[in-house]
């Protein structure tokens, strides 16, 4: 069945954040490829929530060369979504991918070497059917590549028109300051900065925030759930099919100790009392302050996205409200 648009999707909750000091708006809710949508997932399902994503007023989706499995998939994935479902749709959607993780054997396959980044960039727009790409990224810094080779590949890509903007992820605050001056000096402005951030990982509150601030430059936090902890999935055990119970991946069942279960149901006691899932508080403290521009989800079936959408519902906190919550990242749970 052909795809239409909810007529209707600018006009519901969805909420759009400058970029920094750029044109640039992003919903503040964004919606990651990361998982659930390679070769081995099912396709219905991955076209069923990028349709309503987009009937959400989500028009940021955003990828990386090696999501899958297997890697590169994801993509390909997207590039027949965008071939039969989105075509109509490609100006008013932002598309992002990332490469600096391994992608290919052998020494151009991964890190930030002008070769390798120009590389990727080209198979990734052959797979997404894509003529340019709204945002790429250095997906991670690389100890060995002068960072001036890095980020002028990036400038590069501005200037040959295969990126309108391009980022950074993953960069500490020292590696970011001198980012922003060599893209600077170059001419092509870092857009934005994708770290990991949540309530249980802030690690971009010791200093990166303020360079971002100071610099002009936008965010977006990836894993704002915790790999799923956020969520009322682990209140009280490791469901089968969960992320947790998979013998791979970034989230480990030994990762679920009883302090961490503790906090966790701690937090749903008090985003129950706003009213809220504890993913929908998760999601809306990330982006409190608007210092975060967009929050990054992931999912695994369309109400998970819908549920997330509603976090748009209550964005704001009481100071009683936050010095809670501090204390029970604190280890301080009643």
């Amino acid at each position: 069945m052909t795809y239409l648009a909810n007529p209707d999707r600018y006009k519901g909750s969805m909420q759009y954040r400058r970029t920094g000091k750029s044109g640039l708006l992003l919903p503040v809710i964004s919606l990651g490829l990361w998982h659930n949508f390679g070769g081995v997932d099912m396709v219905e399902n991955g076209r069923a929530m990028l349709r309503r994503a987009f009937d959400l007023g989500i028009t940021h989706f955003d990828l990386a060369n090696n999501y899958g499995p297997p890697a590169g998939s994801a993509e390909s994935m997207f590039g027949d979504m965008m071939r039969t479902d989105f075509a109509p749709y490609r100006d008013e959607m932002i598309i992002s991918s990332k490469a600096g993780y391994y992608m290919w054997e052998g020494p151009y396959g991964e890190w930030g070497s002008k070769k390798y980044l120009t590389a990727s960039l080209d198979q990734s727009l052959k797979r997404m059917n894509l003529d340019y790409i709204d945002i790429f990224y250095s997906h991670r810094p690389d100890p060995d590549t002068p960072l001036e080779e890095t980020i002028g590949a990036l400038d590069l890509f501005v200037r040959q028109g295969k990126a309108l903007y391009v980022g950074i992820s993953s960069y500490s605050a020292e590696q970011t300051a001198e980012a922003v001056k060599i893209a600077k000096d170059l001419g092509t402005p870092i857009l934005i900065h994708q770290p990991m951030y949540s309530m249980f990982e802030r690690w971009i509150e010791d200093g990166l925030q303020d360079v971002l601030d100071e610099n002009g430059v936008g965010s977006i936090a990836f894993c704002p759930l915790a790999q799923g902890l956020l969520t009322n999935k682990y209140l009280n055990d490791v469901p089968k099919d969960s992320r947790a119970a998979k013998e791979t991946g970034a989230l480990q069942e030994d990762r679920i100790n009883d302090n961490v279960r503790a906090q966790i149901r701690a937090l749903n006691g008090v985003a129950a009392e706003r009213g809220q899932s504890l993913a929908q508080m998760a999601l809306a403290w990330v982006l409190r302050g608007e210092r975060v521009t967009s929050a990054l989800i992931g999912a695994s079936k369309v109400s998970q996205i819908e549920e997330n959408v509603k976090a748009l519902d209550n964005l704001d906190f009481s100071d009683g409200e936050l010095a809670q919550i501090e204390s029970i990242l604190a280890g301080e749970v009643q």
